[in-house]
């Protein structure tokens, strides 16, 4: 074997020996779902007997520890380290994003692993809602979550349009039945809605049909507040007439119950005729004449025989005595006071000396 065979042969025989144990340092980068779970697993990395311990930290801070087959560190719950040496963080949220480090070492504690990961966080997207009008023809294929995603729409099975925005609006050339796929995607989710459109020249746009049950709905609320207002108006009328009708009823009562007490208390005024005593009008207390005088014409006196007229004087006095009565209403009036002087009857002169004279 000539000189330059066994150099290079020395060469790679050192090059091999040197590199055996030797510390791996490479930068992986890892995406994961936020409110996933998430295993950073070490690549080209088999757990032997050699391998004694397995240290994870984030940054500067030690978050978890495997020695001997077992756990003997854990930061919390999210953190935990499985056989194999993998690292799962449980729930991920903002705050898991960053450098992670393990770190490798055997029965000697010498530093026989060394990996860094980089892990970031992307939004899962949510399922994109398809809307659509028959009226303007008009499709709309929309997302509201998710991060670094791609929206693509198709028709009957082929793609007719992609973007990276959260929306898509789409043009139909007509109102023919058309079967209409949205998918929203991005490295860690995948979401998709499918629908088919079935529109008519004589359908009534949903829009429209919405608008006219919205509506008749509020006419129907409005005609049954005005039912109600008018029969709480009528209630409330009836109630006031009762109560009027109760009212003029009671005054009635009371101005009979009144004018009953008045008549009783002047009923009670009277004053009571004495017995014996001269009534206010001798004439009607005077006998009827006798049936063979015939009555005379109004205002004839008689002549009585052996009878002379009376002087002026005396027929004032009898014509006041016979007065005819006054009647009982005028009566009660008059009786209201103190009872009136009877008046003087004055004697009458003898007759014999009524011829001498």
């Amino acid at each position: 074997m000539n000189l330059a065979c066994k150099l290079l042969a020395s060469f790679l025989l050192i090059f091999f020996f040197s590199s055996k144990g030797a510390v791996s340092k490479k930068n992986i980068t890892i995406l994961g779902a936020l409110e996933r779970d998430i295993n950073l697993d070490i690549p080209a990395f088999q757990m032997s007997e050699h391998v004694e311990d397995i240290q994870w930290s984030k940054g500067k801070t030690k978050i978890a520890k495997f020695k001997n087959g077992s756990m003997t560190f854990q930061k919390d719950k999210t953190y935990e380290v499985l056989k194999n040496g993998t690292l799962k963080i449980k729930h991920l949220e903002r705050i898991h994003e960053g450098t992670y480090k393990v770190d490798a070492y055997d029965s000697d504690g010498k530093n026989v692993l060394e990996e860094t990961f980089h892990l970031s966080l992307l939004e899962m997207v949510s399922k994109p809602n398809i809307s659509w009008s028959c009226t303007n023809t008009t499709l709309t294929c929309e997302v509201t979550k998710g991060t670094d995603f791609e929206l693509k729409l198709y028709l009957n099975g082929r793609m007719i349009q992609k973007s990276p925005r959260k929306v898509i609006v789409y043009k139909r050339a007509s109102n023919q039945i058309a079967s209409f796929k949205c998918t929203a995607n991005n490295t860690v989710s995948e979401e998709s809605s499918s629908v088919v459109i079935r529109c008519t020249e004589k359908g009534l746009d949903i829009y429209l049909i919405s608008g006219i049950c919205g509506g008749g709905i509020i006419l129907f609320v409005f005609l049954a507040l005005l039912i109600f207002y008018i029969s709480k108006r009528k209630k409330q009328n009836s109630r006031r007439n009762d109560e009027l009708s109760r009212a003029f009823v009671v005054t009635d009562e009371e101005l009979e119950i009144r004018a009953h007490k008045v008549i009783s208390e002047e009923r009670g005024r009277k004053p009571h005729q004495i017995p014996g005593s001269t009534p206010l009008n001798p004439a009607a207390s005077q006998p009827p004449p006798p049936p063979s005088h015939r009555p005379q014409a109004p205002g004839h006196r008689p002549q009585v025989p052996g009878h002379r007229p009376l002087p002026p004087g005396h027929r004032v006095q009898h014509q006041q005595q016979k007065r005819p009565a006054p009647t009982p209403g005028t009566q009660a009036h008059q009786q209201k006071g103190p009872p009136l002087p009877r008046p003087r009857v004055q004697p009458k002169p003898p007759r014999g000396a009524t011829e001498n004279s």
